[in-house]
């Protein structure tokens, strides 16, 4: 399976699927169509942690004062499936493996598995 989720509003994810050879990936635009329980929790079991999943640098983490919150693992999940602004994004999978956020080193590895 090739995947990504993404948002059209983020110049950064333009930009990366832009940069990256997505063909013959199923684009998933995260605004528009949610992500679901089922999508999340699959992206979870390839990766170690729901948090992992989550964007703190999101304007609501900010607005809700997050960082000074106690999260769960369940927290976590609930906050981005509640809103799509906290999943990290763009997330990639690529077969059994993904990659989460715009981070050079991320797009780097990106590159190189799908080459």
């Amino acid at each position: 399976m090739k995947k990504v989720y993404f948002l059209q509003t983020c110049d950064t994810c333009r930009r990366i699927l832009k940069e990256v050879n997505v063909e013959g990936f199923e684009k998933q635009e995260i605004k528009m169509n949610p992500i679901t329980v089922a999508q999340l929790e699959e992206m979870r079991e390839m990766t170690d942690s729901y948090e992992s999943l989550f964007n703190k640098r999101a304007k609501l983490y900010r607005e809700m004062d997050l960082k000074n919150q106690n999260l769960t693992e369940a927290d976590f999940k609930q906050y981005i499936l509640d809103e799509y602004t906290f999943l990290k994004r763009p997330v990639f999978i690529v077969e059994d493996e993904i990659f989460i956020g715009n981070s050079k080193k991320v797009v780097e590895s990106l590159k190189e598995r799908i080459q």
